[in-house]
Parts: C-alpha cells; sequence; structure tokens
C-alpha cells in the first residue's frame, strides 16, 4: 500500500483530473525528476491496482475558512519573522533592544539614527516598510478570518470553553473539520499531539527456554511526535494561559497540591480542554463549567 505525499503538483492533478486526494510518500516516485506526465501516469496505475489509500481533506463547508486561517498564519510568522530581523541587525552591533518600543512608529528615527552605516540604514528601512505592510495585511486576513468562522456553530460552542477565543476556536474548526472523525478523546489526543508515549527497548525477555514480558513498568518517551502542530500550539497555549487565569487556575492548583509536577499539570489541563472541546462539538451544547472538575 502507497501514500502519496501532497504537493503542488499532486494538487494540479487532483483538481484538474478528478483524481482522489492522496498523499505521496518520499519512495514512491523513484529517482526521476517527476514530470507532470510521469506522475500522472503513475498515479493512475497505482490507483489502477489498488494501491492508493485515500486521505481525509474535509468538505466544502470549511474550504473558505481554511484557506482564511492559512492566511493569517502565513501572514503572522512573517511579521514575527521580520520583527526578529529588525531586531537582530541592532544586536549584532551591539545594541540592546528592550521591548517593543523598536518597532513603534515614533521611535523608528531614534533607532535608524544609530545605524551609521549606508547599507545597514538601506536594509533596515526596508524591513521597517515590510513590517507596515505585513501588520496591514495581517489586520485584514484576521478580519476576515473571523468573518467567516462566525458562520459556522461550532465556533460558537468552542468558544464558551474557557481559553479558547475566536481565534483558536477558528484555528480548530479549519483543521479538524468534524469531530466524527475520531471516536475517542484518546484517538483526538493523539491528533493533536498530546498522547503519551510508552514503549522500551527490553520490554521482553527469556525465560526458560521461552519469551515472557518483564515485570518493570512501561517507560514513557514523551508525547507523539507525528501530531498537528497547529492544534498542538493551541491547546497548549490554551493550557499554558488558562494556569494562570480562573477558573482553570485553581484546578491546576489543586493537581500540583496532590504531588503533579507543573509540567504534567499542565499536559493534563490542555489534554481536558481538548476533550471538553471534542465532547462540546459532537454534542452541539455549550461548555458547562459545572463539569470542569469530572474527569474528561
Amino acid at each position: 500500500m502507497s501514500t502519496l505525499q501532497e504537493r503542488t503538483p499532486l494538487l494540479w492533478a487532483v483538481v484538474r483530473r478528478k483524481l482522489p486526494a492522496t498523499r505521496v510518500g518520499t519512495n514512491c516516485w523513484g529517482k526521476d525528476p517527476r514530470p507532470i506526465r510521469w506522475m500522472l501516469r503513475k498515479l493512475a496505475d497505482l490507483l489502477r491496482t489498488g494501491m492508493l489509500r485515500s486521505v481525509y481533506h474535509g468538505h466544502e463547508a470549511t474550504r473558505k475558512l481554511k484557506e482564511l486561517v492559512r492566511a493569517y498564519e502565513t501572514l503572522s510568522k512573517d511579521t514575527q519573522r521580520t520583527m526578529a530581523r529588525i531586531k537582530a541587525i541592532f544586536r549584532g552591533r551591539g545594541m540592546r533592544t528592550p521591548g517593543r518600543g523598536i518597532y513603534q512608529p515614533k521611535q523608528r528615527d531614534r533607532w535608524m539614527e544609530m545605524l551609521t552605516e549606508p547599507g545597514i540604514h538601506q536594509r533596515a528601512a526596508w524591513l521597517y516598510e515590510e513590517l507596515d505592510q505585513l501588520r496591514v495585511l495581517r489586520k485584514k486576513a484576521k478580519q476576515a478570518m473571523l468573518s467567516e468562522s462566525q458562520k459556522h456553530r461550532a465556533v460558537g460552542l468552542l468558544k464558551t470553553i474557557p481559553e479558547l477565543g475566536p481565534i483558536r476556536a477558528a484555528f480548530i474548526v479549519a483543521t479538524v473539520d468534524t469531530p466524527h472523525r475520531f471516536r475517542t478523546k484518546r484517538q483526538f489526543w493523539s491528533y493533536v499531539g498530546l498522547a503519551v508515549v510508552r514503549h522500551m527497548s527490553s520490554e521482553f525477555e527469556m525465560q526458560a527456554g521461552g519469551v515472557v514480558r518483564r515485570r518493570k513498568p512501561m517507560a514513557t518517551r514523551g508525547l507523539n511526535p507525528n501530531c498537528n502542530r497547529r492544534l498542538k500550539e493551541v491547546f497548549v497555549g490554551a493550557a499554558i494561559s488558562g494556569s494562570r487565569r480562573q477558573p482553570l487556575e485553581s484546578w491546576v492548583e489543586k493537581l500540583k497540591q496532590n504531588g503533579m509536577r507543573a509540567e504534567m499539570a499542565r499536559l493534563t489541563l490542555a489534554r481536558k480542554i481538548a476533550a471538553a472541546a471534542l465532547m462540546v462539538w459532537k454534542k452541539g451544547v455549550e461548555f458547562d463549567p459545572k463539569k470542569l472538575n469530572l474527569t474528561t
């Protein structure tokens, strides 16, 4: 069974030739340069022999929201990178850049006067111009994304959960598409990267000529790395901010008093928020704060 990796030529093939959405693995195409005709011929052979495995890509109802979320996310990252490049110019010349004053238009002239080299001065000016344009585009993308997310009832339900605001709720709906993809909360935890990996190389041993399992407890190897990065940032960010504000702060403090480490308490909170989001979305009801202390 082959899996096909998503890339631009394959997207073109799916749209133009109406082929099923699939993933292309790195070993599927071999070492050829992969021209369009050869890729389509190979894809047709795999489809004919039943060697393709379908991948869920959602339905048309959330297609626009997906693209708007991707646009906002891309512009946000570009803005952060531009800001980091601006600070790097000054830090590389031994100048301290505390806070965010270096990005403010009112203070730019003072910062630009510190750059005496013409080339560096011009480079910083271009970066400031890029930052101004990215901020305008990011604001437009955010407004468009929030306006589109209001058309989805699931966004309103998710916003009733503490620390899940309109942006995080829009990210969840655009990425998950439907909660019925996950039968249990543990499947959802694995998808968002909150599942604990347990395995060890010495799980079995030879005794009396046979293979038996060791009595040694399974070792934890951290969280599963094969996950959706966007959703992991959403729920981990919600847990970090929720551990500092009520009503979730008192719940986290209770876990710490029972002997749980701080990082494990935040992980437990992230898993609780994820489970609550899945339950609220599936049942179509608002979140009930009275059930916060119940096991989810």
